[in-house]
C-alpha cells in the first residue's frame, strides 16, 4: 500500500525513479523496491519523497505503517499486544529478553540461526526488534514491566566478551528504571519453576492476559484461561525461586566483572 501511494505520487509530480531516487539520495533500484513492496522505506525516504513530490505530508503520514509493517508476521500481533498492555512479565533462560537486547547483542543473536537469515532478513529481524524496544524505552513509565532471567542467559557470551559486557551494562542500566523489575534465577537453585523453557504475559488494559511462548520456529499466542491461570501460577513460582530485583542487580554487577 505504502509503495502504490508513492509511485501514485511519483507519476502525478511526472518524476520518473531514477529522478526521485537522486532527489531523494536513493538509487533507482531502491526506489523501485519500495514501489513493489519488498523493501520498507526509511523514515527519511517517506520525508524526502513527501517534500519532493509535495504530498503535503500524506507519504510522511504513513511512518506508522511502515514501522509496522517491519515487523515479521509472527510478531505483528504481539508487538500490537505489547503497546496495550499494561504489564508485560517475561522469563528467559537462554538468551536475555528481547525487549533488552542491545543492537550487537541481537545481531548476534540473529547472526547465530541456521539456517542461515538473509542479509535482508537479518535488517527486518532488527529492525522490528529495536522498534518493539520503543515501549521500554519511552519516557512514559507505563506498562510496568518484570522480567526473570535465568543465570545461564547471562553467562553466555553470545557475540563474545565485549558484546556481552554491553548487553550486561544496559540490564543494570535498564534495571534502574521506576517502571521495571530485574530478577535473576541462579544455577545453584535446586527448584526451577521454568524449566519448560521461556515465556510471556500481557495483562491488557481491558483486564484479561494474553501468553506468548516460542520455540524453534514455533511462536505461540495463548489466550485459552486455563493455559494463563498455568502460566500465571508458573511465573509466581518463578519470581519467588529468582532473587529480588536489588540482590539480582548486585548479581548482574558480579557477572559483569568477571566477564
Amino acid at each position: 500500500m505504502v509503495g502504490r501511494v508513492i509511485k501514485a505520487c511519483r507519476e502525478r509530480a511526472g518524476l520518473t525513479q531514477t529522478e526521485l531516487g537522486a532527489a531523494i539520495g536513493y538509487s533507482e533500484e531502491q526506489v523501485s523496491s519500495v514501489e513493489r513492496g519488498r523493501r520498507a522505506p526509511k523514515e527519511q525516504f517517506l520525508d524526502g519523497a513527501d517534500q519532493v513530490l509535495g504530498a503535503g505530508g500524506l507519504i510522511s503520514g504513513l511512518k506508522k505503517d511502515v514501522r509496522e509493517a517491519r515487523y515479521p508476521k509472527k510478531v505483528r500481533d504481539l508487538a500490537k499486544l505489547e503497546g496495550e498492555a499494561v504489564e508485560i512479565c517475561a522469563y528467559d533462560n537462554s538468551v536475555v529478553n528481547g525487549l533488552l537486547q542491545t543492537e550487537e547483542y541481537l545481531r548476534a543473536v540473529f547472526g547465530s540461526r541456521r539456517p542461515a537469515f538473509s542479509e535482508e532478513e537479518v535488517e527486518q529481524r532488527v529492525a522490528a526488534r529495536l522498534a518493539r524496544q520503543g515501549i521500554i524505552n519511552s519516557a512514559n513509565p507505563t506498562p510496568a514491566f518484570s522480567f526473570v532471567h535465568d543465570e545461564a542467559a547471562l553467562c553466555r557470551r553470545v557475540g563474545g566478551r565485549m558484546v556481552m559486557r554491553k548487553q550486561l551494562e544496559r540490564l543494570l542500566e535498564v534495571g534502574q528504571m521506576r517502571n521495571v523489575e530485574i530478577q535473576v534465577l541462579p544455577m545453584d537453585r535446586e527448584d526451577n519453576a521454568g524449566l519448560g523453557g521461556p515465556f510471556h504475559l500481557l495483562r491488557l488494559k481491558e483486564g484479561t492476559t494474553v501468553g506468548h511462548n516460542e520455540v524453534q520456529r514455533t511462536s505461540r499466542l495463548i489466550s485459552e484461561p486455563k493455559e494463563i491461570q498455568i502460566l500465571e501460577l508458573r511465573y509466581g513460582v518463578i519470581r519467588a525461586q529468582a532473587l529480588p530485583p536489588r540482590e539480582s542487580l548486585a548479581f548482574i554487577e558480579k557477572v559483569l566483572g568477571e566477564t
